[in-house]
């Protein structure tokens, strides 16, 4: 037997803003774009809500999170890993 993926997960770097709830963390993603005509760049900042089930991050944290099933109303990813904790 041998297992098949739909596909790949996709994997997001942030900066952790918020932890005020329980096992939650709140993520904000920022993304370097072109526009299509002019080619100028310019930044879109996003949030997204982080399943952390141990309650690791703080604020000011630069983690790595996955894309996953819905664990909530508005949490579909989870953390994988903190790649430097905040100062």
């Amino acid at each position: 037997m041998t297992e098949t993926h739909a596909g790949s997960r996709q994997i997001l770097k942030g900066k952790v803003v918020s932890v005020a709830m329980e096992k939650t963390a709140v993520v904000e993603v920022t993304i370097l774009r072109a526009h299509p005509v002019y080619k100028k760049r310019y930044r879109t900042t996003r949030r997204y809500y982080v399943h952390d089930e141990n309650n690791e991050c703080s604020v000011g944290d630069l983690i790595h999170m996955e894309e996953t099933r819905p664990r909530s109303k508005k949490k579909r990813w989870r953390l994988l890993d903190i790649v430097e904790k905040a100062r």
